[in-house]
């Protein structure tokens, strides 16, 4: 694969990360599909430290934009932090065990039929959050606990591409009862710690055994394209946390779900035609 061609393919999956990353849609979906469809494949079958490098893009836009919050994290009681780690830590355990077996699943011939399911999971979970912050009946409360344990589980959940890491867990906030805005904020704080984390192990694999690619020029062109990508999804992620924060106060999901509805029968379509396997 040529420089050039590394080059525009990454500012495609950059500009699709960041955009996809806070909108309720499953980023690690959408470059699961493109890398299929592209056929861009850095990592022999594997896209996992590419797909963790373009999400430290969008961990410097969440950063950028929260970063009074973020700072505000250190300050007494420490509540917000506290339950920010308790809602790390289930996402932490099973990406640790089964982060490879994820990956290698959606990286084989039944892709295409894996994405179509969880794609159209998170529809129908967008759906009852929006049944759930427009019912008449609906009180909300300040976040607290009831609210970050739920969250923490579904963003656990999210590690499978295809489930939106960003609308799971607003869903399980949501739906508990919390205030949409502290949903909102609270959901974008837990990708910090978990990107980071990712970004961390990644690069601890990669610097320990670079398998990802064969000689210098391999190496180089890898890490050109992965640059363009991070500065993409950089870009195009803090648009995405302005639109989604918008998004959120309004509870309008609906169009995302049939979004979804709609992607999941073209991964089917595709499974059936068995053109990309």
């Amino acid at each position: 694969m040529s420089i050039w061609e590394v080059i525009w393919k990454s500012i495609v999956l950059g500009t699709v990360q960041g955009l996809t990353e806070f909108l309720p849609v499953s980023s690690s979906g959408h470059l699961v599909f493109l890398q299929k469809v592209m056929g861009y494949d850095i990592g022999g079958g594997s896209m996992t430290f590419v797909n963790v490098m373009l999400h430290f893009g969008t961990l410097a836009a969440v950063c950028f934009v929260f970063y009074k919050d973020i700072f505000a994290l250190f300050k007494k009681p420490f509540k917000t932090l506290l339950m920010l780690i308790v809602a790390t830590v289930p996402a932490g355990v099973v990406g640790l065990l089964f982060n490879d077996k994820i990956d290698a699943m959606f990286s084989g011939q039944q892709a295409f039929a894996l994405l179509a399911i969880c794609f159209s999971v998170t529809a129908l979970l967008l759906l009852v959050c929006e049944f759930a912050a427009r019912s008449p009946k609906r009180r909300e409360r300040d976040l607290g606990w009831r609210n970050a344990v739920p969250m923490g589980f579904m963003q656990a959940v999210a590690l499978f591409p295809g489930i939106s890491r960003s609308g799971s867990t607003i869903v399980a906030g949501t739906v508990s009862g919390a205030k949409t805005k502290d949903v909102a904020k609270f959901s974008f704080l837990m990708s910090i710690p978990v990107i980071l984390g990712s970004v961390l192990v990644e690069l601890y694999g990669f610097i320990k055994e670079p398998q990802f690619a064969e000689g210098a020029n391999g190496g180089l062109t890898m890490a050109v394209g992965v640059i363009v990508g991070v500065i993409f999804s950089a870009i195009f992620g803090f648009l995405a946390i302005k639109a989604m924060l918008k998004v959120i106060s309004k509870a309008n999901y609906k169009w995302f779900a049939l979004y979804l509805i709609l992607l999941s029968a073209t991964c089917i379509w595709l499974d059936v035609l068995g053109i990309f396997a």
